[in-house]
């Protein structure tokens, strides 16, 4: 399978440990000292990476939706203490803002990216934050003519596939392809916060792997770790779920966000579920001291005297393995013993 460069010095790809992305959107709240305590808790619980949203009050909605004043199951025509537009105005994140996350998240060691909403928010972090890889949202699958334009941009491509069908998922891995630009992870994505465990689909990993050649992976929206650590045994080389310091805090992502105690869970058990993965040869693992150990030898079920022919209800097999293993009961059955033999007393091939 195609790796894909990530960063200078990480790979991902089916022979790599699941690269961690501690989405952090606007769980910020705009505050950029609360932007700073989520990059160290996302530090500490293990992730790779923290993944800010690129977005400003003109490039995320039109017009037409602040002027209905209405976000999903957030309806703000009935609240009186701010708008749509208000609300949105004060999550944003700068430039200066990014640049500043991107210098302290470099600072302390976890790499750093963010999802552009428009072309000059992705020119930002191209060309003066340099980030490792462009993520791309689900929202912006079918908006084909800015795929063709973020790839142009060089960067490795993280391409999220909610809201989207087959066809549409094609086509958009297609337009990318067509720039020359192979630096590509698929990420299965279920765009609900949170899904019903049914609507989740994690097969669709595997469907996934089979019909491009690219590293698949999983951008969860589930409550709590077991989907996103059981997407790891379906193959999932990149895992991304939002994260918050507190579930309960104000904002739009955070009760459906990990917090450290289960981002630590995802992390460590992510990397445990990909090294059980293993290969796919079969082969023996256990060395000849435990082979030996388990494994059962020809013993003598009864006293059994010199001369005598040896008869099944005269044999059994128990442990240790180091003598005539169980498979050699055929080729014994009918010979003549050649010398006496104790009860539970193992046959040697000399015996005979």
């Amino acid at each position: 399978m195609t790796k894909i460069k990530l960063t200078k010095s990480r790979y991902v790809g089916s022979e790599h440990p699941p690269y961690i992305i501690a989405e952090l959107g606007s769980n910020h709240n705009g505050d950029m000292n609360l932007a700073k305590k989520l990059i160290d808790s996302a530090k500490s619980a293990g992730a790779d990476c923290v993944k800010f949203q690129s977005w400003s009050k003109e490039t995320i909605f039109s017009r037409v939706k602040y002027n209905e004043n209405y976000f999903l199951a957030d309806d703000y025509r009935q609240r009186d203490d701010f708008t749509l537009e208000q609300i949105v105005e004060e999550f944003a994140i700068s430039e200066t803002q990014l640049l500043e996350m991107r210098d302290y998240s470099k600072k302390i060691g976890i790499d750093f990216t963010s999802t552009p909403f428009s072309r000059k928010e992705a020119d930002f972090l191209v060309e003066e934050l340099n980030v490792d890889f462009i993520k791309i949202a689900s929202m912006d699958l079918n908006n084909y003519s800015f795929l063709e334009y973020l790839s142009r941009k060089g960067k490795p491509m993280v391409l999220s596939t909610g809201l989207s069908n087959l066809s549409e998922i094609d086509k958009a891995i297609r337009t990318i392809e067509e720039t020359g630009n192979k630096e590509l992870v698929i990420l299965h994505c279920v765009a609900i916060y949170p899904p019903k465990d049914e609507e989740v689909n994690l097969r669709n990993i595997n469907t996934l792997n089979k019909l491009y050649p690219y590293p698949i992976g999983f951008s969860d929206h589930s409550l709590g770790t077991s989907i996103p650590l059981a997407s790891v045994a379906c193959g999932s080389c990149i895992v991304e779920k939002h994260f918050t310091l507190d579930k309960e805090m104000f904002g739009w992502d955070h009760k459906v966000s990990a917090n450290e105690d289960e981002m630590m869970t995802l992390t460590t058990e992510s990397k445990r579920i990909f090294e059980a993965m293993g290969s796919s040869r079969i082969h023996q693992v256990e060395n000849d001291d435990r082979i030996e150990s388990f494994r059962r030898s020809i013993v003598a079920a009864r006293k059994i005297k010199k001369g005598e022919v040896l008869k099944e209800d005269m044999l059994d097999c128990k442990r240790p393995g180091r003598g005539l293993p169980p498979d050699a009961l055929k080729f014994v059955l009918g010979k003549t013993l050649m010398r006496d033999l104790d009860y539970d007393e193992l046959l040697e091939i000399s015996d005979f």
